[in-house]
């Protein structure tokens, strides 16, 4: 079933954002499939009830490169779960009508090229998927994806580290829609205590070149950190904070309370 899209819901909701400066957006990212797809649906509606701004779901691929251990594990129970590119699409398509906000597909370029990328691309359209996040995607070979998923209403969101050049974050402003993924240091993802030194300077950077919203990731767990992420940037990322807590909550039967009440704390 196809879904109406009004244009641009993440541009919508970062200009909501942006008009109430007193809050930071909230971008929060699960592995669809952990610990089962039919335990996601319930984990997704738990975010939106939570307050998630903008809501990233993880496709688990069997050779991650920039996920630490938390996600890792997850996408080993995902895969194990038979959780696959094309049922992930399926469940939000299933889910879209009911969630509030945007939802952003985070994959590697090999489940998609399996599928085909125009079949991807269209399925993404029919599922209602605001934006597509391909981590492995170089910026020099995203232009015909990102023409594929334009005309289709879909916001190609691109990801960029410490170690971008100024060219090239120039090219990925340029290439970007919805907003921008900037990740705090290198290495790979998983909770910290402290925001990295080089997150503030990383956003000044970007700021430099582009007016499309920054979400900032990498290592953030607790409301502090977001606040701390809000004097800089649009939105906070959090990713492996979150899947230790479904990791933790697990197959028992308080993992959608666990996961909303966590993220009403992050946004406390």
């Amino acid at each position: 079933m196809s879904h109406v899209r009004t244009q641009g819901r993440l541009a919508e909701t970062f200009a909501r954002l942006r008009q109430d400066d007193t809050r930071t957006g909230l971008v929060t990212y699960i592995t669809a499939g952990d610990p089962d797809l039919a335990r996601t649906e319930g984990i997704l509606r738990a975010l939106d009830r939570g307050g998630a701004d903008v809501i990233e779901v993880g496709v688990p691929f069997s050779d991650p490169l920039a996920d630490g251990p938390v996600i890792q594990r997850a996408t080993e129970r995902a895969l194990a779960s038979g959780t696959t590119l094309a049922g992930v699409l399926d469940v939000i398509g299933r889910l879209r009508a009911e969630l509030g906000p945007p939802i952003v597909l985070f994959s590697y370029v090999n489940p998609i090229l399996r599928l085909g990328v125009v079949t991807f691309a269209n399925y993404c359209r029919e599922a209602g998927v605001d934006g597509v996040l391909v981590l492995d995607l170089p910026i020099e070979e995203a232009d015909e994806f990102r023409a594929l998923l334009a005309s289709r209403g879909i916001d190609t969101i691109l990801l960029l580290s410490p170690t971008t050049s100024d060219d090239r974050l120039r090219r990925a402003a340029a290439l970007g829609s919805g907003f921008l993924y900037a990740i705090s240091r290198l290495g790979v993802t998983g909770a910290r205590d402290a925001l990295a030194d080089g997150a503030e300077e990383m956003v000044r950077r970007i700021r430099a070149v582009s007016s499309l919203p920054i979400a900032l990731g990498f290592g953030i767990s607790k409301p502090e950190h977001v606040r701390e992420v809000g004097k800089w940037a649009d939105a906070a990322v959090v990713g492996s904070a979150l899947v230790s807590v479904i990791a933790e909550a697990g197959a028992s039967g308080d993992v959608n309370a666990r996961v909303e009440e966590y993220v009403r704390w992050l946004k406390s």
